[in-house]
């Protein structure tokens, strides 16, 4: 969180802003990518410079990137890597829906991936449920919640894959 100083302003609100964005989606309505559209003051590269380390601080997916309205300046930005759990929503058995809880499991995946990466998001569909999960390492993480994805009746007929 950011201070404001003896001035009372933001040093860096005359940096820049944000002046839109946008959403990919599949054809099922999975979100595929997103982007931000932000306006920087001039062509400063501290400017940019400060917006690198701020967006690798507060933790984006490695593979992101600044891009100059033409698209021939490139910065390359984002650290951690991404792990996507997809429960099935249909071909279990009913009792193991009626029975198992989705937050429990949320809690034990997160537990298990404690210091290392967290939930950041989901999405559901009628098919599968997909739990986005963050951090340093896809195979740590995954490695992580194993033993207990293993053991959990929601989690049969599940999938894991590498998002970032």
């Amino acid at each position: 969180r950011w201070k404001e100083g003896r001035s009372g302003r933001n040093p860096f609100r005359q940096m820049g802003e944000v002046t839109g964005g946008g959403t990919v989606q599949n054809p099922d309505g999975e979100i595929v990518s997103c982007d931000i559209d932000i306006h920087l003051a001039g062509d400063k590269w501290d400017h940019v410079s400060f917006l690198v380390n701020l967006l690798n601080r507060l933790g984006i997916p490695n593979g992101s990137a600044l891009l100059g309205i033409d698209r021939k300046f490139r910065v390359e930005v984002g650290t951690l890597e991404g792990l996507a759990y997809y429960l099935n929503n249909t071909d279990l058995p009913d009792v193991v829906y009626e029975t198992c809880d989705i937050n429990h499991l949320v809690e034990q995946m997160e537990l298990a991936m404690k210091g290392i990466g967290g939930l950041y998001s989901y999405w559901e569909s009628d098919a599968y449920t997909a739990l986005y999960f963050y951090g340093n390492s896809y195979s740590e993480m995954k490695q992580k919640i194993e033993p207990f994805v293993a053991t959990y009746p929601l989690c049969q007929e599940s999938r894991i894959e590498q998002i970032a």
